[in-house]
């Protein structure tokens, strides 16, 4: 499981890129009518962010971890389309305790780069663990999302 500190500079970048920088184009001054006397609203939301953010990696880690997986990925990913990130942000804090927690929403399978992805280790890599049984393959191809949980799980208790 990752540790709490890198989940909460994660989840604090994210909420700045998504939520408060676009707040503050947003609610700048307009320079037809000058300064504002209003007090910048979006310094108090960041502190409020920062709070949040601690809140929601200990929730993320702790015992109901599950259900807050599936309430900030649909708070900070909103979308109509199925939840797909990049290969990369499986590697992230907040992609390892998804994985751990949920797997991959909405899939059984992967292929075998994204596998290695979410592992850590290349495409061939997996190929010789699913050759070994280490993971197992999926009927319809790729890897069973289910085995990779339970080798990062294994893993992170030989640790």
């Amino acid at each position: 499981m990752p540790e709490p500190g890198p989940l909460v500079e994660q989840l604090l970048a994210i909420m700045n890129s998504r939520l408060l920088d676009p707040l503050e184009i947003l609610l700048a001054d307009d320079p037809a009518t000058g300064p504002s006397s209003d007090p910048d609203p979006v310094s108090e939301l960041r502190g409020r962010c920062e709070r949040a953010a601690e809140s929601w990696a200990a929730r993320l880690l702790g015992p109901n971890g599950t259900y807050a997986v599936a309430s900030i990925i649909g708070a900070l990913y909103p979308s109509d389309e199925v939840f797909d990130p990049p290969a990369s942000w499986w590697q992230t804090p907040l992609g390892q305790v998804t994985l751990l927690r949920m797997g991959y929403p909405g899939r059984e399978a992967v292929s075998y780069s994204l596998a290695g992805a979410m592992l850590g280790v290349t495409r061939q890599g997996v190929h010789d663990l699913v050759t070994r049984n280490k993971l197992a393959r999926h009927p319809d191809g790729g890897v069973t999302v289910t085995s990779i949980r339970e080798r990062i799980q294994l893993r992170g208790r030989s640790t």
